[in-house]
């Protein structure tokens, strides 16, 4: 059984088990999780529907076709319903689970389609796929894991290339351009987000970039992450300075290197999400930089950049193997500057592997 099969019979058996007759399923990462067809979302309703009591099928348009069967679909065998352009596929869904009194929806199903199989399955209660999906996916299996490594690295090898391309006199526009170029040079398929965040625009954690020219004594957060041909992301920050910081910021940034650290090495099987928030962050707030950490600690990732588990306060849930998610906590003075540093990390039975290993010193760049 490959991968996709196992999974498909473990949600099945996950629906079952909640009391949820079928699970629906359109394009996005839960499909592409699923079936591995990375189908186009769009108008036309494409669904795959785990019935709990019988067999998947997938129901794509009738122009799609060719398009579901030479995806990973294809040779999984799974029953493939075509509708054309006049057909009801509301009405088609609904038929294939005639008398549902309970479906999961996949989180990121368009509000059109959510109601549209609403008015086709009136007698049949909503609810989130995330009892079933969503807890799946939070666990990475070997082949997701490895995903993640190669991704790490190859974001790794871009943050090798930026001291490099940081200077005075130069736009964070044109450096982010040039990021941009080495994001795909080194393996990734789709460039999902580039931050030059520089002197004072460093205090924006989600700034991105700007016309802004780098000057001399400028901070600089760095910020980027990709899609590889796997489907699996990249997401690391390091921070860099043109010429000298001042040493209020080098104490600063000592700090936050203990922070971040203390958070990775905390993070193992048993520990709360919550738990790794408030390493972090208590080491932060007793250098009296707590109220400048104005982000959570980390996010998951896989298929999407950000998906659970979140490390924040109040996340009591227990990490487990395979649980990948980042650590990048972070100050952050408006007007003045900021720093962050990210790694993505996975849990294993000895504590959390770090994805992520280019240095976390402060990068003096000329």
């Amino acid at each position: 059984m490959n991968e996709f099969a196992r999974r498909i019979a473990m949600a099945g058996d996950r629906a079952r088990d909640s009391g949820i007759d079928a699970v629906l399923i359109t394009p996005g990462p839960d499909l592409r999780y699923l079936l591995g067809y990375d189908a186009v979302p769009l108008e036309r309703l494409t669904c795959l529907v785990i019935r709990a009591q019988a067999d998947p099928v997938l129901v794509v348009p009738a122009l799609e076709l060719l398009a579901a069967q030479a995806s990973p679909a294809g040779p999984l065998g799974i029953d493939i319903h075509t509708w054309a352009e006049t057909d009801d596929a509301y009405s088609l869904v609904a038929a294939l689970v005639p008398h549902a009194r309970s479906v999961a929806l996949d989180n990121h199903m368009w509000a059109e389609k959510v109601l549209a199989l609403r008015a086709a399955m009136p007698n049949a209660v909503q609810c989130l796929s995330d009892a079933v999906v969503g807890s799946m996916r939070m666990r990475k299996d070997s082949h997701e894991v490895r995903a993640l490594r190669e991704a790490g690295a190859a974001i790794d090898r871009v943050h090798a290339k930026v001291p490099h391309l940081l200077r005075a006199g130069v736009t964070e526009a044109k450096i982010g351009a040039q990021i941009a170029e080495a994001i795909l040079a080194e393996g990734h398929d789709r460039v999902d987000f580039i931050i030059v965040a520089s002197g004072p625009n460093a205090a924006s954690p989600h700034h991105e970039v700007s016309d802004r020219v780098l000057g001399i004594g400028d901070c600089v957060v760095v910020d980027i992450g990709g899609t590889m041909p796997s489907g699996y992301r990249s997401d690391c920050t390091r921070t860099y300075v043109v010429g000298e910081p001042s040493p209020a910021y080098l104490d600063a940034y000592e700090v936050l290197q203990r922070a971040q650290a203390a958070a990775v090495a905390h993070a193992r099987p048993g520990v709360t999400c919550a738990s790794v928030d408030a390493v972090a962050r208590g080491i932060l707030v007793e250098a009296g930089l707590g109220e400048l950490f104005v982000h959570r600690t980390g996010h998951g990732i896989g298929l999407e950049t950000h998906e659970d588990p979140y490390i924040v306060e109040g996340n009591d849930l227990i990490l487990e193997e395979g649980m990948a998610f980042s650590i990048e906590p972070g100050f952050y003075l408006p007007g003045e500057y900021g720093a962050r540093i990210e790694d993505i990390v996975v849990v294993n039975e000895a504590g959390a592997e770090s994805l992520n290993n280019q240095p976390h010193q402060l990068v003096y760049c000329a």
